[in-house]
């Protein structure tokens, strides 16, 4: 008999809401439905300024939570809907919401998600299980990132060491070993799509770069890109996690003022992407030399680009989706969130302190459910 929960993904890429139907009564999760819930414009726009900005209205903080659980809702109940599932098959909801600030370093730790649980469950019917990252922050952790024990679970091989990238507004690697008494590792690498869709949004009003038309137009400032390579964050040692409130438009205005002349437009996009590519290289060239296979997923697993210049740069070893492994790449990470759920329900930890940093092991999560 089927064991259905659902997942809810809204990343760093503040495009719009994943969702997925998983069915957990096989040995490995299968997804069964999926879909796509875009962002309404007016709503992106106000999720940026509170992402990127370190004050905001505490109305506004409020007013997005409800939003955006209310939207998270209706997503659900169109992937129920599309699937032709009733919601009284679904044993839980597995949501992520949206980070809008994380700070794990800070003196005091924490990160904020926002999207309401209490109105997605009282919208659906069903229980959500949500606020995942700071049961780890509270041990201690960076509560980031949280996949790699999905990772594990569904991609590490006793044949092959491994690293899964998983490309989104931040980019995150997950180090399988094939040795399984060896400890799996992971952190987030630095930027993934976060300054290039900023830059081209910023220079062309476009959301992100289509077909990486202005990437390809430009050429690689090599003494720009070792400016924002030098940045404190891509040499400091894992454990480590961040955000676009730190590889923000900010972010960008320091290192161009830092390098001091002129740059064309595209030629700044053009080193935003060999930013991306060689932050994940080194990363993985440091922490993981013997990987034999690489995993992408993510949004920017479709950007050929980017893919090009990983290629490039990681020549001699496999690079392929995790599509060949049974999960597209556009849906693993909303997967997760519903396997972090059976987790919660089957009182399972959810982190891994090999990747956070926590002190120990611990069930992540908080369980809501509105009932009618």
């Amino acid at each position: 008999m089927a064991t259905y929960y659902i997942g809810l993904m809204s990343g760093t890429s503040l495009d719009g809401i994943d969702a997925v139907i998983v069915d957990f009564s096989s040995p490995r999760p299968v997804v069964v439905a999926c879909y796509y819930q875009a962002f309404p414009s007016e709503l992106r726009t106000r999720l940026k300024r509170l992402c990127f900005h370190n004050t905001v209205e505490l109305s506004e903080l409020g007013s997005l939570d409800a939003k955006l659980g209310v939207l998270s809702a209706q997503t659900v109940n169109k992937l129920l809907a599309q699937a032709q599932i009733p919601a009284s098959m679904i044993t839980a909801i597995g949501s992520h919401g949206q980070t809008v600030y994380h700070a794990p370093q800070h003196n005091d730790p924490f990160t904020i998600q926002i999207g309401d649980p209490n109105r997605i469950s009282q919208l659906t019917g069903i229980p959500v299980i949500a606020d995942f990252r700071r049961a780890d922050i509270a041990a201690g952790g960076q509560g980031a990132p949280l996949v790699p024990a999905f990772h594990r679970a569904n991609f590490q091989s006793d044949q092959e060491n491994r690293v899964v990238v998983n490309i989104g507004g931040i980019a995150n690697i997950t180090i399988l070993p094939k040795d399984d008494t060896a400890p799996i590792t992971g952190f987030d690498t630095g930027p993934g799509n976060t300054l290039l869709d900023f830059w081209v949004h910023k220079h062309k009003g476009i959301e992100y770069d289509v077909n990486s038309r202005f990437g390809r137009s430009g050429r690689v400032c090599q003494a720009l890109l070792e400016i924002m390579l030098s940045d404190n964050y891509f040499s400091q040692p894992a454990p480590k996690s961040t955000g676009q409130e730190y590889f923000s438009g900010q972010w960008m205005d320091a290192k161009l003022k830092h390098y001091g002349r002129p740059v064309e437009a595209a030629d700044i996009q053009a080193t935003l992407y060999q930013l991306t590519t060689i932050s994940i290289t080194d990363a993985i060239q440091t922490s993981a030399p013997e990987t034999q296979r690489i995993l992408l997923c993510g949004g920017g697993a479709h950007n050929k680009l980017l893919m090009e210049k990983l290629s490039a740069q990681l020549a001699g070893r496999t690079i392929e989706t995790t599509e060949a492994f049974g999960i597209k790449p556009d849906w693993v990470e909303a997967t997760a969130f519903a396997w972090l759920a059976f987790c919660f329900n089957q009182k399972l930890p959810g982190n891994l302190p090999s990747v956070t940093g926590a002190s120990h092991s611990v069930i992540l999560g908080g369980y809501y459910f509105v009932k009618t």
